[in-house]
């Protein structure tokens, strides 16, 4: 295994994209953040990318980690990824609950263990630190646990999506070339889905409370709602992600966009993260348009 410091992290910097027919229903400027382009399908690659990459640098050549993930979903796949880009073995634990459609993926990318356990990521997650991460099941300190959202390298990696944003977007009329050329950053708004808070640093005292100058709007839609998100963005970009992320779309379009910028205008700029995901398929897509037909809400 080479150096950590000798292998490029395991993400990528993704475009911003400004969108013609979802600025028009929006009525303001949308600008979508790519995410789903980053190598395990969801913008999960950055930050269990950047706490795996961040570990490799520090830990022990003598006895290689080998990583250990409780997810049943993109966090794990995103380890798996990241694992495999620096030459590292990963195994997750997913609930039964996990689709073998994830499952699947799992072993496809790479996973060098991918075992089923409990009812709940709650119950898969206390079953892997028993078994593989306290101390008389890790002798050596090669097992590693990797936090699938609640650490502070996962929210710094999360948090390179909005230094790519200020400097791609546009700058604003008398600022200079970039939006990132001022202190302002160069957008009104970020929408973006937040489940288990890797999008908002994790945790629930910043949605409280936030830092000055930030205002934070909670939405809660439907899975129909969501779906319609999924659905407008794969007619939009001919891309896929899930429900997780399509809700972030129907958000930008839709009402409560107007409600949280009552000033909002067509020169208003929103960044909608498009995180992506991987439990989704054109089988899942083409599914939520007939439900959406035959009036699903």
């Amino acid at each position: 295994m080479g150096s950590a410091n000798d292998i490029q992290k395991p993400w990528i910097e993704t475009p911003l994209i400004e969108s013609a027919t979802l600025s028009k229903l929006a009525g303001c400027r949308i600008f979508l953040k790519m995410d789903l382009l980053q190598p395990s399908g969801s913008f999960k690659s950055r930050g269990v990318g950047n706490f795996i990459h961040a570990n490799l640098k520090s830990h022990s050549q003598t006895h290689p980690p080998h990583f250990y993930i409780s997810s049943g979903g993109n966090a794990g796949l995103a380890a798996v990824r990241a694992s495999q880009d620096l030459n590292c073995k990963c195994t997750v634990v997913v609930p039964h609950s996990t689709k073998p459609f994830m499952i699947n993926k799992l072993h496809q990318a790479g996973a060098t263990e991918v075992i089923q356990h409990g009812a709940s990521w709650f119950e898969a997650d206390t079953h892997l630190r028993e078994q593989f991460i306290i101390p008389e099941h890790n002798v050596d300190g090669a097992n590693v646990y990797v936090p699938p959202f609640d650490h502070p390298l996962v929210w710094e990696g999360a948090s390179s999506m909005i230094d790519e944003i200020a400097r791609q977007l546009p700058a604003r009329e008398g600022e200079g070339e970039g939006g990132g050329g001022t202190n302002a950053f160069a957008a009104d708004a970020v929408i973006c889905s937040v489940g288990g808070g890797g999008l908002f640093n994790g945790t629930f005292e910043l949605a409280s409370n936030p830092p000055p100058g930030v205002e934070v709007t909670s939405v809660v839609r439907s899975d129909a709602e969501a779906a319609r998100g999924v659905v407008l963005l794969a007619d939009e970009t001919r891309l896929q992600v899930e429900l997780a992320c399509g809700v972030s779309v129907e958000v930008a379009v839709g009402k409560e966009l107007k409600k949280a910028i009552p000033d909002l205008n067509p020169e208003t700029r929103v960044v909608v993260v498009v995180c992506g995901g991987s439990n989704v398929s054109a089988e899942i897509v083409a599914g939520y348009r007939e439900q959406l037909a035959a009036g699903w809400e």
